[in-house]
């Protein structure tokens, strides 16, 4: 069996994903997780195993996370609040959750001595890019206080392994799609047409342009990054190769489900964004992880597919 490794924010989305390829490949995982997003369902397949410890604690309690992470081969942080559009309403719970929270995995690192800190960063840092797909030297110009915190927290990050020597692996990750999933366009539409399908909101004027990589991807991606890369303080983009508008997630929902003659109803706000914060066009260039042996298995559209069929599914699985 391998060494330890710590995975915050474990029973969340992503973090549950890399939590299941870790134990597979025989790490003994701690999961830490406030669960204030994150659901002990994403990894009760785990719950009593002597493989995988789960601890429910919060992050802003710096003196107990120095006493979790401590001896660990490297801690995959990965807690965080993910809505970007509470930023807009609520930002003092970005700053904490994001930040606060960050700078205690931090000084828990310099203080027990462990070795690397993976941080899910996002493609937010970048903002409203003049160009796309943009790469990891672009300036950072953030419009959302989460974008702003992902930012903060990877300069947190430079400072850290600058001074004290912690590798540094930060990922920027596009739209994640894929099992699990409680959040995002994708969910949004499922769940939408569930309730309605002859009607779907779509927030913005349906333009928007993203990629989406599917989680399996992306766990592939981060393990690559982390088990490859050269040391020291290291960015990666992570994406799918293309890039496709909000019109065409809904189009991928629609054709999954089964549906016709979807009436769609806009609701643009600014220049036809979503809401406050949001961007308009956004992709990312993934040369440099490409550059370590990764590539994504699946386009955009592929990676949402497969989403929309997993919720879809766990959604009917769900009822009584």
């Amino acid at each position: 069996m391998s060494g330890l490794v710590v995975v915050t924010g474990g029973a969340g989305f992503i973090g549950s994903h890399l939590v299941d390829r870790l134990v597979g490949e025989g790490y003994r995982v701690r999961v830490i997780d406030n669960l204030s997003s994150g659901s002990l369902d994403n990894i009760k397949h785990h719950l009593g195993s002597p493989q995988v410890e789960v601890v429910t604690a919060d992050l802003k309690d710096a003196e107990r996370v120095v006493g979790l992470t401590r001896g660990a081969e490297a801690v995959f942080h990965y807690a965080a609040n993910p809505e970007v559009r509470v930023s807009a309403t609520h930002p003092e719970v970005h700053f904490r959750e994001n930040v606060v929270a960050t700078f205690n995995v931090l000084e828990a690192a310099r203080r027990g001595e462990v070795g690397c800190i993976v941080f899910a960063s996002s493609s937010s840092v970048y903002g409203e890019p003049e160009e796309i797909p943009v790469d990891e030297g672009a300036p950072l110009r953030p419009v959302s206080v989460y974008g702003a915190s992902k930012a903060a927290c990877e300069s947190l990050l430079h400072a850290y392994s600058k001074l004290y020597g912690i590798r540094a692996v930060v990922l920027r990750y596009a739209n994640v799609v894929g099992p699990r999933l409680r959040h995002g366009v994708v969910y949004d539409f499922v769940v939408k047409l569930l309730r309605d399908p002859s009607t779907l909101e779509i927030l913005g004027d349906g333009t928007q342009v993203r990629s989406y990589v599917h989680v399996s991807d992306a766990v592939e991606a981060t393990l690559t990054a982390w088990r490859r890369g050269p040391g020291g303080f290291e960015i990666y983009n992570v994406a799918s190769e293309d890039w496709i508008t909000v019109n065409e997630v809904a189009d991928a929902v629609v054709e999954v489900m089964g549906l016709s003659g979807v009436k769609r109803v806009y609701r643009p706000v600014l220049h036809g964004v979503g809401w406050p914060g949001d961007v308009k066009r956004v992709a990312l260039s993934i040369e440099r992880l490409k550059g370590l042996g990764w590539r994504p298995r699946m386009r955009s559209r592929e990676a949402v597919a497969e989403a929309a069929r997993s919720i879809l599914a766990e959604h009917r699985g769900a009822r009584p």
